[in-house]
């Protein structure tokens, strides 16, 4: 083969680059044979990628990270710019573009990602021809929209003409096998594995982290709501001593839970196996049928792609008819309310053996909570504030895996935990600036962090807190906490929402439309950052149409100039969401 051959034609550097590369690797073969060794090269034009990042959480943003630190190990220039920062009018110009997009909500974009994602899929989308690119995509398979943000960038791009190097890859919140197939598949498309064979590492800043939770020590667990409500909210206090994990407000906290042992002995009642049986574990190793499924495996979720699975070994009419039909709602309507116990009972299946059958489950994922305290007032530990899930479907009491083994499952244990870093959540770093917290029910949690950070630091902006929830009497969570910091100074204002204290129910976004020009005074004028916690699909949407009325009735502005500055504020990240 020639010097001028090794980089293949098809590969997308430019004539310059490609020479650059062809005369690179002659003379590192030529060294090789010589006994000269691998030293010696770095004079090659490195081959620059952008990365486009957009994450609600930071999932995204940390495995953007990972990926830039390995590529800049060879002959690649990257750089890692968030969607929300990023000017699409540039997109056009790039040579290699690798998005790593998550989806939440009903499908939707994060809000970082919501103008480059309505740009490209508009009519006004400039052409894409020269661009290379490919898409990780994450997402979450017990929502409908699985990837939905993801596959919705990589069929526009493709659209426009761009360059597919490496296929869309789609995660499930198990995330890093497929981040390891699609950033090594896509280094190699690039021409990586001809400069280098290393891997895309695996970066781990402390001892402790996702795949090696901390056992953390539960120092207090309380109910928050008075014993006559409707609702549980635990206040849970955990110890971080000896783990080094360390948080900033505005983080989360991952729980690994555990099953309920009643449920798992009655699926193991159900079943023709041993309990003592040894089986395979998601992560590696094996255990007990028994301890798997209380420890490792998700017995309560089923969706679509389980359904497929188990029908294949089971003799029902009725799954066999619903899998036929594909249809989304039949699917989703099955699914809801039912757990791996009603499948197990109702419509049978015939495993070969207790290996088989956990083959067909998924591995049980941590849950992950806003934390709601300030390390600097609380060295050592972390806080939790959890809604307890329970229901009663299709007759039997069912419960939140995580949040009823906090609350009832959890006496003399220390749960597993991790920090998951969100720096998108973030107080601003000049304290003078006010911040304006919505944060009803547990969506106060992380402004429960934000007070007490703003207190310990001497922060003079001004604080302002809207919360609400069913009934003042028996779920004011933090009442005399909030009362305190109120009382201090520290809040400067609360305004309260309880919605069933009166015939009209009253919500958060009903105070900031009643408190609409002292909100525009803060937000123009002061500079204020504004904060959502909580429910998306419904709270955090009348809460964002809200704010557009506040900016057009009190600040004058249209409905086109309304958005602007909405979109402005987020640009600037002066408007915050951390919902679920």
């Amino acid at each position: 083969m020639s010097q001028s051959n090794y980089i293949p034609e098809d590969a997308p550097f430019n004539a310059e680059q490609r020479q650059w590369l062809n005369k690179l690797v002659g003379n590192f073969i030529s060294d090789l044979t010589s006994g000269k060794g691998m030293g010696g090269y770095g004079g090659s034009p490195a081959v620059p990628v952008t990365i486009l990042v957009g994450s609600q959480t930071g999932n995204g943003e940390g495995l953007a990270k990972k990926l830039s630190k390995s590529m800049a190990k060879m002959n690649f220039a990257p750089r890692v710019e968030d969607m929300g920062g990023y000017d699409a009018a540039g997109l056009a110009a790039e040579q290699i573009v690798l998005m790593i997009v998550s989806t939440y909500g009903d499908g939707e974009p994060p809000d970082s990602a919501a103008d480059l994602h309505e740009y490209v899929r508009g009519d006004g989308a400039a052409s894409l021809a020269g661009v290379n690119y490919s898409v990780l995509a994450l997402g979450d398979t017990e929502y409908p929209d699985f990837c939905q943000c993801g596959i919705e960038f990589d069929e526009a791009f493709e659209r426009l003409g761009a360059t597919r190097v490496y296929p869309r890859v789609d995660c499930d919140v198990d995330y890093d096998d497929d981040f390891a197939q699609w950033s090594a598949g896509v280094i190699d498309a690039l021409g990586g594995s001809v400069l280098s064979s290393t891997k895309v590492e695996d970066v781990h800043d402390d001892e402790y982290g996702k795949k090696n939770p901390f056992p953390a020590a539960i120092l207090k667990n309380v109910n928050l709501n008075s014993s006559d409500s409707e609702r549980e909210t635990y206040h849970i206090e955990l110890s971080l001593d000896g783990s080094g994990l360390e948080y900033e407000v505005g983080d989360a906290l991952g729980v690994m839970p555990r099953n309920s042992e009643e449920l798992v002995d009655e699926i193991l009642f159900n079943l023709p196996f041993k309990p003592s049986e040894e089986v395979p574990l998601p992560g590696g190793g094996e255990a007990s049928l028994r301890e798997a499924l209380i420890d490792h495996y998700d017995v309560r979720s089923l969706n679509k792609r389980f359904l497929q699975t188990w029908q294949a070994k089971s003799g029902s009419p009725f799954l066999r008819s619903l899998v036929e039909a594909d249809d989304k709602k039949a699917y989703d309507d099955f699914c809801w309310g039912r757990d791996l116990i009603d499948v197990i009972t109702d419509h049978p299946a015939d495993f070969s053996d207790a290996e088989e059958f956990v083959g067909s489950l998924k591995k049980l994922q941590p849950r992950l909570y806003s934390i709601s305290s300030s390390p600097n007032a609380h060295p050592g530990e972390v806080h939790l504030t959890v809604a307890i899930v329970r229901y009663h479907s299709h007759y039997r009491d069912r419960g939140g895996v995580c949040s009823t083994f906090l609350s009832d499952r959890s006496d003399g244990l220390r749960p597993g935990v991790f920090v998951h870093s969100n720096n998108a959540f973030r107080l601003p770093e000049d304290g003078d600036k006010p911040v304006i917290m919505v944060g009803p029910g547990t969506g106060v949690a992380p402004f429960r962090a934000f007070l007490e950070e703003r207190r310990v630091s001497g922060a003079k902006g001004g604080n302002w807190l809207f919360f609400g929830n069913p009934y003042e009497g028996q779920d004011f969570l933090y009442e005399d906490e909030l009362a305190s910091m109120k009382d201090e100074g520290v809040l400067t204002r609360l305004d309260l929402a309880f919605s069933r204290d009166q015939a009209d129910k009253i919500y958060v976004q009903d105070r900031m439309l009643e408190h609409g020009e002292e909100l525009w005074r803060w937000l123009s004028d002061e500079g204020a950052y504004f904060y959502v916690c909580g429910d998306a699909s419904r709270m955090a949407k009348d809460v964002d149409a809200a704010l557009h009325e506040v900016a057009m009735v009190h600040g004058g502005l249209s409905e086109v100039d309304a958005q602007a500055f909405i979109k402005a504020l987020k640009k600037e990240k002066r408007y915050a969401r951390d919902v679920y």
